[in-house]
């Protein structure tokens, strides 16, 4: 929408313990003595070896918390923040590297395949890949900059799923269903089945399947007063994972992978506000939708993943297709009815990035001196965005009747190509039994090519084609390590991260001065971290304090007239993350971790399109967030456990979306309150059966979690009275799931 809008309108500290704690803390199988591995730095490693910050979301910890997207583990990662007002449309936020606009600033994987847009140019930022978590073994959180092991758009960090290979080991075969009851929605379903499947001695195969229906809470009042509809948000949520792997000769594995997943969303989450205060108008949870509208994602992903030990070396190929589609419509009808003349207007649109990716990289297999990895990568990516603008007239109820107009009012049509090829490098260097180094390099090389359609009476007939640009960067990683004993260990880490630049899409005889391109944005960042468990790991704790520098950020401005992209302005991040778990008897694990961000613009933005200056906090980064978990597992008898847990999540007060028009009205931007979030959850396990039972945000906290713009399309109000359009927190949900397994 970004398009068409612009053309219309022409060293403090930080806390947070990465997650030896948090994933043991939820996990029923964790017990003192648990070793917790990784693939953070692209091989195999205990948590506590690895010089930088990880956070780890075991497989029993979604299970036991009923967890299945973003939302549901933020609990579990400290800073980690998600922005998203409609499921499907997330913005994942770490340590605070976040002004908004349109390409990532945190990377999603899955396994060993990159998903989503490298570009400013597919949405990427708004689109991460938000997999259902049924049948992941773990999900690997990196805070802080990845660029030298997983280049581009992982300023902030990265997020990773490790799925569960198939195993030769024996069958097995999984089943849920759950069901939940939100406080002023309707009823939601969930069922999902796993199966495990032995071949022989060198080949097994792996499936998974997830269907969710979520009832939606949020009511439709069209003109304010009148009730049109009940809980439009509703969505649903299905798919599933193949896998098989084998194993020829010793030595060797091959695994194909693929997955699909379909999210079908009938109108966002986004809530009426007043704009001062950002409090629900209309006595509850609502907004004005005239017609009905829907955001569909689909995601596709293939992969062929080959490993071969020579003996002292592996050589790994990795090769991935992916797709991301979505298609939405938004109700323009507030906006803009009563200047195009509606009674209906709104606004179709399909966001189309289809991937391909090829990685090769040769490790070494352990080394008394020195570990090593060299590796090569390359991804060519196609993009698209179409728009279109419309009027209709009421029909069918639930069916829209175009008003046939001998004219289009605007099109708009972004065809873009994204190329990149990279080469990268790391060594840990073993220089005395307790003292490493880590030392990394990336060069990556990326060219982009995008062409222009525009037609209809406000954007007017054009063609914009050889449109391009190209970027070199060199990114880089140190990070000195002592080691006391096995059991703890303090580091250093500085590195750099970068996300791609790319080139503007703008008239033919634009004004001298409209850039045509932008720049790449980097982040350096400097942390000193400590990891230590005692000898049982009854006892664990890790803290880290990081100053970040952000150069160069990438931002939406406009000149002369025109919507582009520049680089402008930077900003710093000062903070500190520190998180302790105890298990001080049998089944008892308790985790806390608090985490500080100071992240604040150190320059000035461009004063139209942005407004923010010097000093001003970057959006949806809380400057204090505190995670609290605890579970209680104990002995019925037999085969029979129960436990009980608990989990608050607590954020301050933080800054939404930077929006020039909100500031000239309020001379601010929007504030968000302050909230917590508080779950419940309790178990019974009875060995190839188990339940448990949760209450989600029990105190129905009414959190922000996004803020739209205050103006619509034109500069004209975006909802009537004034309202501003706010993301919230999902009302109490008490729910209830059920697992056998064979």
């Amino acid at each position: 929408m970004r398009h068409l809008t612009k053309a219309l309108g022409g060293t403090a500290m930080m806390l947070a313990l990465a997650a030896p704690a948090m994933a043991q803390a939820q996990g029923s199988e964790a017990s003192p003595g648990d070793e917790i591995v990784v693939t953070a730095q692209k091989r195999t490693q205990s948590l506590i070896d690895v010089a930088q910050s990880v956070s780890v979301v075991s497989e029993a910890t979604l299970e036991a918390q009923g967890a299945t997207g973003f939302v549901d583990y933020l609990k579990n990662v400290p800073s980690l923040q998600l922005v998203q007002g409609t499921p499907g449309q997330g913005r994942l936020v770490l340590r605070g590297i976040n002004t908004g606009g349109v390409a990532s600033t945190v990377a999603v994987y899955l396994d060993e395949t990159p998903f989503g847009s490298s570009t400013g140019l597919a949405n990427g930022s708004e689109l991460a890949g938000d997999f259902d978590s049924f049948d992941i073994a773990r999900i690997e959180v990196l805070r802080g900059p990845q660029g030298t092991l997983y280049g581009a758009s992982s300023l902030g960090g990265l997020l990773k799923f490790v799925t569960n290979a198939p195993s030769t080991a024996g069958f097995e075969a999984k089943a849920l269903g759950g069901a939940e009851f939100t406080d002023g929605g309707d009823a939601s379903y969930r069922g999902a089945a796993m199966v495990n499947v032995p071949l022989g001695e060198t080949l097994a195969f792996r499936a998974s399947g997830s269907y969710r229906k979520q009832g939606g809470y949020i009511d439709s009042v069209g003109t304010a007063g009148s009730n049109l509809r009940s809980n439009i948000n509703d969505f649903e949520n299905y798919g599933g994972r193949a896998s098989l792997l084998w194993e020829p000769v010793s030595g060797t594995k091959v695994r194909l992978s693929a997955l699909f997943q379909n999210l079908y969303v009938d109108a966002p989450s986004i809530v009426e506000a007043d704009a001062a205060t950002l409090k629900p108008l209309y006595d509850g949870l609502t907004q004005s939708e005239y017609i009905p509208t829907f955001s569909d994602v689909k995601y596709r992903l293939y992969n062929a993943t080959i490993d071969h030990d020579f003996g002292g070396v592996t050589l790994t190929s990795a090769t991935s297709y992916s797709q991301q589609l979505q298609s939405f419509r938004a109700d323009y009808t507030a906006n803009l009815s009563a200047v195009l003349g509606g009674p209906y207007v709104y606004f179709d649109q399909q966001t189309e990035n289809r991937k391909w990716t090829q990685e090769l990289r040769l490790a070494s297999n352990g080394g008394d001196f020195i570990e090593w990895l060299v590796g090569g990568y390359y991804t060519h990516e196609k993009g698209r965005i179409f728009q279109n603008l419309k009027t209709a007239v009421p029909g069918t109820p639930g069916v829209l009747t175009p008003i046939d107009l001998p004219f289009e009012l605007a099109v708009f049509n972004l065809d873009s190509r994204y190329e990149e090829v990279a080469g990268f490098a790391n060594a840990t260097l073993h220089l005395a039994p307790w003292f490493d180094i880590d030392l990394g390099g990336r060069y990556s090389h990326n060219s982009q090519r995008a062409a222009q359609v525009t037609d209809g009476i406000l954007l007017g007939t054009a063609v914009i084609d050889g449109l391009h640009s190209s970027d070199n960067v060199f990114t880089w990683s140190v990070a000195p390590k002592v080691k006391f004993g096995r059991q703890a260990s303090l580091y250093a880490r500085v590195a750099k991260g970068y996300r791609p630049g790319g080139p503007n899409v703008i008239p033919i005889g634009s004004p001298p001065g409209t850039p045509t391109t932008f720049d790449p944005d980097t982040v350096t960042s400097y942390e000193i971290g400590f990891k230590g468990d005692t000898d049982d790991r009854s006892a664990s704790i890790e803290a880290a304090i990081y100053h970040i520098d952000w150069t160069n950020i990438q931002l939406a401005a406009v000149v002369n007239g025109f919507g582009v992209n520049v680089n402008g302005a930077s900003a710093k991040v000062d903070g500190a993350e520190i998180a302790a778990t105890l298990r001080p008897v049998a089944g008892l694990t308790a985790s806390i971790s608090f985490a500080y961000n100071d992240a604040r613009l150190s320059g000035d933005t461009d004063p139209v399109a942005v407004g923010a200056v010097k000093g001003d906090p970057l959006p949806f980064t809380p400057k204090y967030a505190v995670n609290a978990n605890a579970d209680y597992q104990w002995d019925l008898g037999g085969d029979v456990s129960a436990s009980l847990g608990a989990s608050i999540r607590s954020v301050s007060r933080q800054t939404g979306g930077f929006d020039p028009a909100y500031l000239a009205t309020f001379g601010r931007f929007p504030r968000i309150r302050a909230h917590e979030v508080i779950d419940l959850r309790a178990g019974l396990d009875f060995g190839r059966y188990a339940i448990n039972a949760y209450v989600s945000n029990l105190t129905n906290s009414g959190g922000i979690t996004s803020t739209q713009a205050l103006l619509g399309v034109a500069g004209l109000p975006r909802n009537p009275n004034g309202a501003l359009g706010t993301g919230v927190v999902r009302p109490r949900t008490i729910g209830v799931n059920a697992t056998v397994s064979f």
